[in-house]
């Protein structure tokens, strides 16, 4: 029996948010960088051992979108791992979240919709506090940047999830984004590595990039955008509560107030304007017919 599509969503999501919590010891020890390039160098190859590169397949008119794709991915991993170093978890992921939400709801050519990442922005800011003169600027930084690096990986993989079928395309994307990391995370980690962290860094990359990615792609396959979407929304939570279980970070009241507008501005932009999911295709299918446009999003 197939588990329903709505629990991959949701697992890959805890999955997401564990991951990152659970990277802040090795953060610490050979830092954003090194950790995110340890995550993907274990994630490509765990890909490349699952599922074979559909390089056969690749048309000329593919490799842009690959490489944008690697691209955005190493980017987000690496980039909220630094944010995740310096402001809390929670708050991390809320401003991440701005991306795909800023994408779904400009897609939907929708003015009323528009408003939902205005609200969700606000929240934000309600979170950092900017009027008690406790904002970290960079950490802050850091996040919209791998938010840019979300709302980019949301488009791009609604081009490639119904170009190649399963899990085949990130077997090409995951070691790009390795390779492109490596220049940040190698020189990063001189110095300071110990075989130990191998170690540690295989297990944090079967929870991030390995199973949400995985996870995604199998669940947009049998799910609508709306759906996918509105799931998507609670993931500021899932971090927040994460954030406070395996980090000790206790939010204040204004941080939880502007967690529930970010989850609110969240779920409210994603009703209406979803596709039907589509059957899944040959490798190719929709490059002959134009259809099809999956949605995915990070991460971290």
């Amino acid at each position: 029996m197939r588990a329903p599509a709505w629990t991959l969503a949701v697992g890959a999501m805890l999955s997401v948010q564990l991951g990152a919590s659970l990277s802040i010891g090795l953060i610490a020890a050979i830092g954003p960088g090194g950790t995110a390039w340890l995550r993907l160098l274990f994630g490509a190859a765990i890909f490349l051992l699952i599922a074979r590169p559909p390089l056969t397949k690749v048309r000329r008119r593919d490799v842009p979108i690959i490489v944008g794709l690697g691209f955005t991915q190493g980017l987000q991993t690496v980039t909220f791992l630094a944010a995740i170093e310096r402001i809390p978890l929670g708050t991390a992921v809320a401003i991440e979240f701005l991306g795909p939400l800023s994408v779904a709801a400009f897609a939907s050519r929708s003015l009323r919709t528009v408003v939902w990442p205005a609200v969700a922005f606000v929240g934000v800011v309600v979170m950092n506090e900017p009027w008690a003169g406790s904002v970290d600027v960079v950490g802050v930084g850091l996040a919209f940047l791998s938010a840019i690096g979300w709302g980019a990986y949301v488009v791009l993989m609604q081009k490639i999830g119904d170009r190649f079928e399963g899990v085949s395309a990130l077997s090409l994307t995951v070691p790009i984004a390795a390779i492109l990391v490596a220049a940040v995370g190698v020189p990063q980690m001189i110095g300071s590595f110990e075989p130990i962290h191998l170690l540690i860094g295989a297990g944090l990359a079967v929870l991030l990039p390995v199973i949400p990615w995985a996870f995604e792609m199998l669940a947009l396959r049998r799910m609508n955008a709306t759906a996918f979407g509105t799931l998507m929304s609670i993931e500021p939570a899932f971090g927040l509560l994460l954030g406070f279980a395996v980090l000790h970070q206790v939010p204040n009241a204004l941080q939880v107030i502007g967690i529930v507008l970010v989850i609110v501005a969240g779920a409210m932009a994603q009703r209406g304007g979803g596709r039907e999911p589509l059957d899944a295709e040959p490798e190719g299918a929709a490059a002959r017919t134009g259809e099809g446009v999956t949605e995915s999003r990070r991460s971290c």
